[in-house]
């Protein structure tokens, strides 16, 4: 089964009878335009994003029909969630995060981050409150240009550029 697009969210759907195949993903795995996954149910499943920029999303449907639906389960994992005291600690932290270029998320007011013990020492050593989490990376922040954009690109550099224009 070859899937071109993201049919919609699960809460769009009336899953009254209907087997609903869960495609569980690792959160690095939601911006891949292309790869190949089996079901819960053993349904192959080949992911072929034509646009640049899609990202999968927990509980988005990527098939549906009268029978079945498969939705996408983005496994939990150890993570280091950051909660600031104040916006300018937010700032700060998605500043320092983002500077050394690692995958960040914001959910609930909190900045997340896939757990690795030499940036969770360092965030707390800096003296940001810290913790060791297991929970689901859903929200990640696109702060990087989109190399491969070359007409309407959406990137927040291409905006800025555009306004400046």
């Amino acid at each position: 089964m070859i899937i071109n697009e993201i049919e919609g969210s699960l809460r769009e759907f009336d899953i009254t009878n209907r087997v609903v195949d869960y495609l569980e993903i690792e959160w690095f795995e939601s911006t891949k335009r292309i790869q190949r996954k089996k079901s819960k149910n053993g349904q192959e499943v080949a992911i072929k994003f034509l646009k640049e920029g899609q990202r999968l999303k927990h509980e988005d449907v990527i098939y549906a029909d009268d029978q079945k639906i498969i939705v996408v389960d983005i496994i939990p994992c150890d993570a280091i969630v950051v909660k600031p005291k104040s916006l300018l600690e937010m700032g700060n932290v998605c500043y320092e995060i983002g500077n050394k270029h690692l995958p960040m998320f914001i959910q609930n007011d909190e900045v997340l981050l896939p757990f690795e013990e030499p940036i969770f020492k360092w965030l707390s050593a800096s003296g940001y409150h810290t913790e060791k989490v297991f929970t689901r990376l859903t929200n990640i922040v696109n702060s990087t240009v989109q190399p491969h954009g070359h007409s309407e690109s959406s990137s927040l550099f291409f905006k800025i550029m555009n306004i400046a224009k």
